[in-house]
């Protein structure tokens, strides 16, 4: 009976040994990490790189806006550290779009696959007015006169800013360009209306065109304060410029004339004496019939946050 009892405590020790002392079992994959940066576009242009860094080597799928990138499905890392792997990215629109990417490791065992936080980025448009084909860019100045604490900081007056305080007079500067007439200045003589639309402003700030010391653009006053029928809102000041071109009977077309070869006012010849000719472009007018509508294009501030025309209050002493 004790032997019997012995052959049992044995046998359950060495279970027991067995069951420390076996095969340790496989330990737990290591967590992969992944990080989205780049993807710094211009709309319209080239493609953007958008560039995913790994802690271990692998395949990134990279997305944008919601979907997979084409091309980019399954792009490798590089074999060693930094694991970085770079997706070329034609943006389909401009504005914030968000950018992610998923990892898979080579080594399925020994690291876990991961899905990268979403990255923001925000794909550049022109600043120029984007309503084809009349082009518009805007500044804002201090109308000069301010004294004391609504007096220039820095200068005279004139000076550019996207920052203003209350009971300071805002002046809009608009410059335009119209591709139906070969890039021709927007002036009095081809633009029928312009104005700037103010959000909590009824009626539309005219816009005038004049010469100012010598340079001549359309300008634009938005006077500001406290007093009833002066604009007082703090914060953003949200407008849109909008140019509209006269109707236009003759119109500027691109084309191209042979022309004498001239290198420092001197026409070059040829080995033979013969005067050499090279093509250049130029402007000509031609007639449109039916008469040409006259186009319309618009201007809205797509600057960033911090470069938004702004009105503060008095700072206080």
């Amino acid at each position: 009976m004790k032997k019997v009892r012995s052959i049992i405590a044995i046998s359950a020790f060495a279970l027991v040994s067995g069951a420390i002392m076996g095969s340790a079992p496989a330990s737990a994959a290591t967590n992969s990490t992944l990080v989205i940066s780049g993807g710094s576009a211009v709309f319209g242009l080239d493609p953007a790189s958008i560039v995913a860094t790994a802690n271990n080597a692998g395949t990134v799928k990279f997305i944008a806006a919601g979907a997979v990138v084409k091309g980019c499905e399954a792009v490798a890392t590089a074999t060693s550290a930094p694991f970085v792997a770079k997706c070329l990215w034609t943006p389909a629109a401009s504005g914030s779009t968000v950018l992610a990417g998923t990892f898979t490791p080579a080594d399925a065992t020994a690291f876990t696959s991961v899905d990268s936080a979403p990255f923001t980025t925000k794909v550049g448009v022109a600043v120029q007015g984007v309503v084809s084909p009349i082009h518009i860019f805007v500044d804002t100045v201090l109308a000069s006169g301010s004294t004391g604490a609504l007096a220039p900081r820095f200068g005279v007056g004139c000076t550019v800013s996207s920052e203003y305080i209350i009971g300071q007079t805002i002046v809009f500067r608009v410059y335009a360009n119209n591709a139906d007439q070969g890039g021709a200045v927007m002036d009095s003589s081809n633009t029928a209306k312009a104005f700037i639309e103010v959000a909590g402003v009824a009626t539309p700030i005219a816009l005038t065109y004049g010469n100012h010391s010598g340079v001549a653009f359309w300008t634009g006053i938005l006077k500001t304060g406290s007093t009833a029928g002066l604009y007082s809102n703090l914060g953003v000041i949200n407008f849109k410029v909008t140019v509209i071109g006269k109707d236009q009977s003759s119109m500027k077309v691109l084309s191209t004339k042979l022309a004498p070869k001239m290198v420092n006012n001197v026409r070059q010849v040829d080995e033979n004496g013969r005067t050499i000719y090279e093509r250049v472009s130029y402007y000509r007018t031609v007639q449109v019939n039916p008469v040409l509508k006259g186009a319309t294009g618009t201007w809205a501030s797509n600057f960033t946050a911090a470069s938004q025309l702004t009105l503060y209050a008095l700072p206080k002493a």
